[in-house]
């Protein structure tokens, strides 16, 4: 019998095989208008003078951020700072108390792949359920949806209020 990897719930990675430019990935990921195409319902970035930045413009390190989803009540809020990349990523973040997150392109067999890599994450039984678990089943369905907005598709969101995630 094949010998199993012991889990480490500290980290993991996602991955996500796109057939895009390269700039369009991460141009999804830089400002509040972009993420708010695929990923959140508000999506605000004020710089570290305190002012608010505009829709458009682009986040930058040091930037903190207030994030709503869709199919969340607008008192789910998180709150976290952008960090300064570390080698190979175009964006990193402090997310809430869930640990870091990192998010690079790499080229593989050919393949343009965005990779998201959320590590620190603390090691009690609730956060290994609800930040290892539910983060990373979050990740892969946003991720996924933005893969499918980068290729015209469907917005896969549920943007109905009254249907509440729990």
């Amino acid at each position: 019998m094949e010998e199993r990897k012991k889990l480490d719930w500290s980290r993991f990675t996602v991955n996500l095989p796109l057939d895009v430019q390269k700039e369009d990935i991460i141009n999804a990921w830089m400002t509040q208008e972009a993420l708010e195409k695929w990923f959140l319902k508000l999506a605000e970035f004020t710089t570290p003078n305190g002012e608010k930045r505009k829709r458009q413009e682009q986040i930058k390190p040091g930037d903190a951020y207030r994030w709503q989803w869709f199919g969340w009540p607008e008192t789910v809020e998180e709150h976290g700072k952008l960090l300064n990349p570390e080698q190979g990523e175009f964006l990193r973040f402090q997310f809430g108390k869930a640990g870091k997150v990192g998010v690079s392109i790499v080229q593989e067999h050919g393949q343009t792949i965005l990779r998201l890599i959320q590590e620190n994450i603390p090691q009690d039984e609730e956060s290994r359920m609800n930040f290892y678990v539910g983060c990373k089943t979050g990740w892969t369905f946003y991720m996924l949806n933005l893969k499918s907005i980068l290729q015209n598709g469907p917005d896969l969101r549920n943007k109905r209020s009254e249907l509440q995630m729990d």
